[in-house]
């Protein structure tokens, strides 16, 4: 069950999910893992490009407390990030920047850095909750950061449309059924991709485990694991990564950007 922070969130929750309804077109997709790791930022900011492509307005929250690191993918050097909003620095505009891909937008972290959310109760969920308010973007990407922290916590309790990357390594595994365990008490689904894995059915057959598993355990039955594909090795990655530039940009026609943008497809289909 998630702890105090989650349940005492409630009222919050039912006030972000009045304000998608009613006033904004923002659609909220949180990708986490339970692991280090397995490529989860790199596989949000490739998915955040290829939104852009399609037409979609997105931006990027780059909630990794602590250990942000979304602007090195973007090649950037904020001089704002959404603390400075917090504090009440800087405006939620002055906080929303433009990167150099068109349609992409990035709300920045800080790495290295600590905040004390005991004294300032729901503040990240309350970020959240203005950035979809303005109703600028089509998407909003929260990135968080791995395992369940209390960070990671509440910007999940947030969330409707969550989104795993796992790889199958055995303790990858572990960490997604714990979190598993965690969303069956509040939520209706998770979303699963695995990255650096060789082809579909692999991470459709450890899908399929999980929920077995879940069943064995009785977990909430009407809880939904929604396996959306895998995405595999690919030297490019790397290699682009170096570069401070997205592979799927730089290549286009590689099987990864095919299998992400197929990712991407039943990404659609499925948030709400």
């Amino acid at each position: 069950m998630f702890d105090a922070i989650s349940s005492q969130a409630s009222k919050l929750i039912n006030l972000t999910n009045r304000v998608k309804k009613n006033y904004s077109k923002t659609k909220l997709v949180t990708i986490t893992s339970g692991k280090g790791g397995v490529g989860k930022s790199t596989f949000t900011a490739n998915m955040a490009f290829l939104l852009s492509r399609r037409g979609y307005k997105v931006a990027v929250l780059d909630a990794d407390i602590g250990l942000a690191n979304m602007q090195i993918l973007f090649d950037m050097k904020p001089q704002s990030t959404f603390f400075e909003y917090i504090d009440g620095v800087k405006t939620l505009d002055e906080v929303i920047l433009k990167t150099a891909y068109e349609n992409i937008y990035l709300i920045a972290g800080k790495s290295g850095y600590q905040y004390a959310s005991n004294t300032n109760s729901f503040v990240f969920s309350r970020v959240v909750k203005d950035i979809i308010s303005l109703s600028q973007f089509d998407i909003l990407l929260i990135d968080t950061g791995a395992g369940l922290n209390d960070y990671v916590k509440e910007f999940l309790s947030i969330s409707d449309n969550i989104l795993a990357i796992t790889t199958t390594d055995p303790s990858a595994l572990t960490d997604v059924y714990s979190l598993m365990k965690m969303l069956c008490i509040d939520k209706d689904q998770l979303m699963l991709c695995f990255n650096h894995t060789r082809n579909y059915q692999i991470g459709e057959t450890i899908s399929n485990s999980l929920v077995n598993l879940g069943k064995k355990n009785r977990l909430k039955e009407d809880f939904m694991v929604k396996y959306l594909g895998n995405v595999p090795s690919s030297a490019n990655i790397s290699t682009t990564g170096r570069l401070r530039k997205l592979f799927a940009n730089e290549f286009s026609s590689d099987e990864t950007t095919k299998q992400l943008q197929m990712i991407i497809d039943k990404l659609l289909q499925n948030i709400h």
